[in-house]
């Protein structure tokens, strides 16, 4: 048995009976409200889920089980020194709720070396799309496709007890995360660089050998590939992606099916695709003053026509962070240790930063005016020759889909149950309030 999955089959029994007491003995406790408002504006800020693999802070931002984005990039086991730590290291954090050693580590990277052997019917099936197919929809395809080879599918229909739900979804959990940057990487070379697929090396580890299987043999941007594969993996229960992947695995579909749902939910504008809206939004700005990086009259100038455009400025802004989004701060810590300032985009977002917030602090509608983590992914590409926006959520994909799985099988290990709340129609909501 591995570490990881002994790990796990320590902690579950009394994970279990904490969730067993609180339903039996503390079931009928108030958490939260369920106001008409909450009901009309897509549930924004109800407390109705559970999920232990993160919480989002609205000051300090998302912990990583009880760990800020610093402490994690801290205290992580890392491939040497002054590099970021490893992805998978944080996905073991998040599994387990313990900090992994660096042999620990080691064990999971070369666990998932030997299972991203994707098969090839994945690749004929991506080959049979059109070209210029959105990245995100051969993505999400591809993982639906892997389906097929779903461990707790065939466990489950052998006669899978209940209490072993846990063991056969990590399974799929560790397939699937081994092979995404195998498939992701596949489509980048398929889309923009005409196809030819590069091989995995065995030397190197996981978050690093996606940037080497995309093409990209830049020791520094496979650093960057970490930091970005760590920064964005797991933001709480709540957002669109973790929670369609919860609610279809609440059914009890296998977590290829899951996660593909929860890739449909971060392709949407609002969500993941963000970050590529929001490096369109930073180009366009540099165009309209001929491609130079604007000066700080020029971006509120710029700045002030979107909003009289009555267009939010992409970035900006969060659902429930009130301070600048730590993920932001991750990266923008991270150009300038590297010196990437100079770099005309790069610069273009440093100089939005300076002087958006004062704009929307001024103009005095947006709940809060500071950058969130797409404000910046997308520069950073861009600095080491990865242009395609439209690949940026893919990019996303790869590490949400961690934490999706760590909390996939969390629900499984829990027993926690179909996700089913009530609907009530407008004309109830309008007796109850009177109307």
């Amino acid at each position: 048995m591995s570490t990881l999955k002994g790990r796990l089959a320590d902690k579950i029994p009394a994970w279990r009976e904490d969730v067993r007491t609180l339903i039996k003995e503390h079931g009928d406790v108030v958490i939260g409200d369920a106001t008409i408002g909450k009901a009309l504006a897509g549930m924004r800020g109800l407390k109705a889920l559970v999920c232990d693999t993160s919480y989002l802070d609205p000051d300090e931002g998302i912990r990583f089980r009880g760990y800020t984005i610093p402490e994690a990039r801290a205290a992580l086991p890392k491939p040497g020194s002054g590099l970021e730590a490893y992805p998978t290291g944080l996905w073991f954090l998040l599994l387990t709720g313990d900090l992994p050693t660096a042999d620990e580590v080691a064990e999971l990277e070369a666990d998932l070396k030997a299972r991203a052997v994707v098969p090839s019917y994945v690749f004929g099936a991506l080959d049979a799309l059109p070209i210029d197919t959105h990245p995100m929809v051969q993505f999400s395809m591809a993982i639906t496709a892997m389906s097929n080879e779903s461990k707790f599918s065939a466990a489950y229909d052998a006669g899978l007890g209940k209490g072993d739900y846990w063991q056969a979804t990590l399974e799929d959990a560790l397939d699937l995360i081994a092979r995404l940057p195998v498939i992701a990487a596949y489509i980048y070379r398929r889309a923009y660089k005409g196809g030819d697929r590069i091989e995995a090396d065995q030397t190197l580890d996981w978050g690093a050998n996606f940037a080497h299987m995309m093409g990209v043999d830049n020791d520094d941007y496979k650093d960057l590939m970490r930091l970005y594969l760590l920064i964005h993996t797991d933001h709480e229960g709540g957002n669109v992606s973790a929670h369609t992947s919860h609610v279809v695995s609440s059914a009890l579909s296998d977590v290829y099916l899951s996660v593909s749902a929860g890739i449909n939910g971060l392709a949407g504008p609002l969500h993941g695709l963000a970050n590529q809206e929001c490096l369109k939004w930073i180009v366009t700005l540099m165009d309209h003053f001929g491609g130079n990086v604007p000066t700080e009259e020029q971006v509120r100038q710029y700045a002030w026509d979107t909003l009289n455009a009555r267009r939010v400025i992409p970035g900006f802004g969060h659902a429930v962070l009130r301070n600048t989004d730590p993920r932001y701060v991750a990266q923008r810590e991270y150009s300038l240790a590297k010196g990437m300032g100079s770099h005309p985009v790069v610069a273009t977002v440093h100089r939005v930063f300076d002087v958006v917030p004062g704009v929307l602090k001024e103009h005095g509608k947006a709940k809060s005016p500071w950058p969130n983590v797409d404000a910046h992914s997308g520069a950073l590409q861009v600095y080491y020759g990865v242009t395609e926006a439209d690949f940026y959520t893919v990019l996303f994909g790869v590490s949400r889909a961690m934490g999706i799985t760590a909390q996939i099988v969390w629900d499984r290990a829990m027993g926690l149950s179909l996700e089913r709340p009530k609907s009530v129609t407008v004309a109830m909501l309008k007796a109850a309030a009177g109307i």
